[in-house]
């Protein structure tokens, strides 16, 4: 199938073509057709799967007639980079059209949205508290809205977002048509999208399955040893770009901060950050400059980087769905991934979710040479907390880790291939990360065969 086959404006083909979009993809194929009828879609699909252009091809297409000006597509998005990746995708798709599209988020001044509100433009992407500003202000027009789209509707409501939404809704016109798309799907939200779709085609692509390209591992360890086990891993891997995720702001920016003084190029993404700043953050890890970001679920969203090698949960998802999402942000292009998760006691009814999710069970691993001291990873799991609790990150443990990372810095590192792993059959079924050649040593041959390899320790 290609994309002429939908029968679009020559001039959005021609975006098309000049984006380098070759054929579409399962979830474009199956929601474009049913968008440019007009209906109301319900598009459940992962992170990676192409749902952006599966909502904003058929709206340019939509818009390539009528009146230029007034505000006839709203998208809402949870964050500012999702926010600026879809209002970049506009920008791209539709550079052949006379079509405008302006991205309104918080983090900067609103005064240059509302001249370019008053400019003119067709479509607008904005985050949920920034363009309720913009409404009270008056400095919006939304009577004229004919496509509205929810964007993450999921992390939306984690973010609190809801009583906002309900608020921009109440503010639109009745008769428009509404597409909600997200890359998971709780049922906690699924009141939100009855609500607000009329008679939905339900459109899903692979809801509960990551890419089949990803790998994963769990790795127990005790809270207080989380810190030194990251660190060895990051000893251990010679390979690509390393998305790591906290549960906090505050042990993002700290692990970030103590990953650098030993040596790393790392840098932090967390919701306090300004908004340039967090730009900057995305466009360096993106380019290479960074080969470590260490970001929180939230910050995360909108982060479209094609080539990361690994995610490292050091902290355990509060869900199954974020687990999914999180994992989606490797294996993408048809190269391969790994989704490793620093598992504590405490986690094990999470992990079970996952796995239920899944449907298999997820390998449990011992990291060679690691000193696990009195903890024995083959004894784990353990049963199901009544109440799990977790504790908070130390940046101490990370200065007081073992091994020769600050030594190492500027030299050559040792690699472990992980490709390589050998389960040994023991009775917790905990398989041991190891080097293929036996003795750990880095070289060219055990590094993972992707496009950005390097050492990560600068």
């Amino acid at each position: 199938m290609n994309f002429e086959q939908f029968s679009l404006d020559p001039r959005i083909l021609a975006g098309v073509k000049a984006a380098g979009y070759a054929s579409p993809t399962p979830i474009q194929q199956q929601a474009i057709p049913v968008v440019m009828q007009g209906r109301d879609v319900l598009g459940l699909a992962q992170t990676g799967t192409g749902k952006t252009a599966a909502f904003m091809l058929p709206i340019l297409n939509r818009l390539t007639s009528g009146k230029l000006g007034p505000v006839r597509a709203l998208i809402i998005a949870p964050t500012r980079e999702l926010a600026e990746q879809i209002h970049q995708t506009a920008v791209s798709l539709g550079k052949k059209t006379k079509i405008r599209s302006l991205a309104i988020y918080g983090g900067v001044a609103k005064g240059p949205q509302a001249a370019a509100l008053r400019r003119g433009a067709e479509i607008v992407v904005a985050c949920p508290g920034r363009l309720l500003d913009h409404m009270n202000d008056r400095t919006i027009d939304l009577s004229q809205v004919e496509v509205l789209v929810l964007d993450e509707a999921d992390r939306m409501c984690d973010m609190g977002f809801l009583p906002d939404i309900r608020r921009i809704l109440n503010q639109l016109p009745k008769q428009r048509q509404t597409l909600f798309f997200s890359a998971t799907m709780p049922d906690e939200i699924r009141g939100l999208a009855d609500g607000i779709l009329q008679n939905p085609v339900t459109v899903q692509i692979d809801l509960i399955a990551p890419a089949k390209t990803v790998s994963h591992a769990l790795y127990p360890v005790p809270e207080g040893l989380k810190a030194k086990l990251l660190l060895a891993q990051l000893q251990q891997v010679a390979t690509g770009r390393v998305l790591i995720f906290t549960r906090t702001k505050h042990r993002a920016r700290n692990l970030a901060s103590d990953l650098d003084n030993r040596g790393y190029r790392v840098t932090a993404l967390q919701g306090n950050m300004a908004q340039n700043q967090r730009q900057r953050a995305i466009d360096g890890f993106r380019r290479g400059d960074y080969d470590i970001l260490v970001a929180t679920d939230i910050a995360a969203r909108g982060i479209d980087v094609a080539d990361i090698s690994h995610v490292i949960n050091f902290d355990m998802p509060d869900t199954a769905d974020a687990y999914i999402h999180r994992s989606g942000r490797t294996g993408r292009a048809e190269l391969t991934g790994e989704a490793i998760t620093l598992t504590v006691p405490s986690d094990e009814s999470t992990v079970r979710e996952i796995e239920r999710a899944l449907g298999t069970r997820l390998e449990r691993r011992r990291l060679a040479d690691f000193d696990y001291g009195a903890f024995v990873p083959e004894k784990q799991p353990v049963a199901y907390p009544s109440s799990p609790t977790r504790g908070n990150y130390n940046a101490r443990s990370l200065n007081r880790s073992t091994g020769n990372g600050a030594a190492n810095r500027g030299g050559q590192r040792q690699a472990t291939n992980y490709n390589s792993r050998q389960a040994t059959p023991n009775n917790g079924g905990v398989g041991e990360s190891s080097s293929s050649n036996g003795n750990g040593s880095g070289n060219g041959a055990n590094r993972r065969r992707r496009p950005s390899g390097r050492y990560l320790q600068r």
